[in-house]
């Protein structure tokens, strides 16, 4: 019999995810079993999910399959439809060390229901399983899951469940540990990462956690923040960004959209102007700053000139790093039964604002030639930048270390040291 084997699909939550579930089934002694940690923030995700479980399958002959993840939490019977699968466990339950205890291996099939899947919206609480990271280099530290927010597009608070928030000091704690091990960066990772804090106690605010972790944490070197949404960004945060050197100069923002009215029938709580704003004063407190952001191409409704200010807002914000969605209809969102942009068309955007991110991303790098950076070594010869950015050197350098590179030019969508 052998240990599990784990494929991940979708967020860095779900990666952190994955190896808390690890460490589980191991406890549990689990053997003989492939698990999916599915994402369904598009149809497109569970297509690839469904087709990652059948070849799993065809090369793990006589394994047990349980398929767990946003997209198990969303369309439970879709995955207990299909013959490979064994088991369906939900979010809040593939983090509970009972869930693992009832998989145990041999006797696995016909002693737990096949469908593990509770109400979502039912949970109060954050997983109590939290892991010393993951990687060699940089640790990944869940603070915050769920989501409150109702974009029309979106599924993911039906697999995720409302915003429950990590107490400060359950993350300061973990963050002492993980540096103790010897990580020089610690990324804070979440599903609406500055809603963290609304249901603690006194309501505390993203930024207050992040000052609180560089005060309390002075050996850790870098502090990086995931995705964020700029409209709720704190007075503290704002703050952080301004006079914390460890606080990386690099923000994935959620900005989805470049047109007023689009972002309305998204639902989403800012509009254009914010967006540019936020993306200015933030520049301005730390010059060096680089956005990545995440834009859906083709939303209902939309027309060329409601895509061309998402287009535009590419150099008004001055993104550096985009990720593209092309428009997917989720069952069960608003935006489904919204009029729909065809789906050539729909693809045809997203490759051109693809194209328009990757002109951003030359830009950028073009201007780093001649710099000076400080590069966190990932491997012997790739590292990345305090702005997130990929480093190829010439010569092998010591991993998991700071080294400090002059850039001498860029290919392939990095730079070379």
């Amino acid at each position: 019999m052998s240990a599990p084997i784990f494929a991940t699909l979708g967020c860095r939550l779900n990666a952190y995810e994955t190896e808390a579930m690890k460490e589980l089934s191991a406890a549990a002694g689990v053997e003989n079993a492939v698990v999916v940690n599915t994402c369904a923030v598009t149809a497109e995700a569970v297509r690839k999910a469904k087709q990652e479980i059948r070849r799993l399958s065809r090369e793990n002959p006589g394994a047990t399959i349980i398929v767990t993840g946003c997209a198990a939490q969303t369309e439970p019977e879709t995955f207990a439809a299909m013959p490979e699968v064994a088991r369906v466990i939900g979010n809040t339950e593939k983090m509970r060390a009972a869930t693992w205890e009832g998989l145990k291996a041999p006797d696995l099939i016909g002693k737990t229901e096949r469908v593990q899947v509770d109400d979502i919206m039912s949970v109060r609480e954050t997983a109590g399983h939290l892991i010393d990271g993951f990687g060699r280099h940089r640790a990944y530290v869940q603070v915050q899951n769920g989501c409150d927010h109702r974009c029309t597009f979106c599924i993911i608070p039906y697999g995720r469940g409302n915003s429950r928030s990590v107490p400060a000091g359950v993350v300061v704690e973990q963050i002492k540990r993980l540096v103790d091990k010897g990580f020089l960066e610690v990324v804070l990772t979440g599903v609406d990462l500055t809603s963290w804090g609304a249901d603690l106690p006194a309501q505390p605010r993203l930024g207050d956690l992040v000052m609180r972790i560089l005060r309390l944490v002075p050996d850790l070197q870098r502090l990086r923040i995931s995705s964020i949404d700029s409209i709720e960004a704190d007075e503290a945060l704002m703050g952080a960004i301004a006079t914390e050197p460890r606080l990386m100069p690099h923000l994935h923002l959620s900005l989805q959209a470049g047109d007023d009215m689009i972002l309305k029938r998204m639902k989403r709580r800012h509009l254009r102007d914010d967006a540019i704003r936020f993306c200015e004063d933030a520049r301005k407190l730390r010059p060096d700053m680089v956005y990545g952001a995440d834009i859906i191409a083709g939303f209902p409704t939309e027309t060329e000139e409601m895509f061309a200010q998402s287009v535009k807002l590419v150099e008004e914000c001055g993104l550096t790093f985009l990720h593209v969605f092309p428009f997917s209809p989720r069952k069960g969102t608003p935006a489904a039964r919204m009029p729909q942009v065809k789906g050539p068309l729909v693809k045809e955007r997203a490759a051109r604002l693809r194209a328009v991110g990757d002109a951003a991303l030359e830009r950028h790098l073009a201007a780093q030639v001649g710099v000076a950076h400080r590069v966190l070594m990932e491997g012997p010869r790739m590292g990345r930048t305090e702005q997130f950015t990929e480093v190829e050197f010439g010569s092998d350098q010591p991993e998991g270390q700071i080294v400090t590179a002059r850039i001498t030019g860029f290919a392939q969508g990095r730079l070379l040291a």
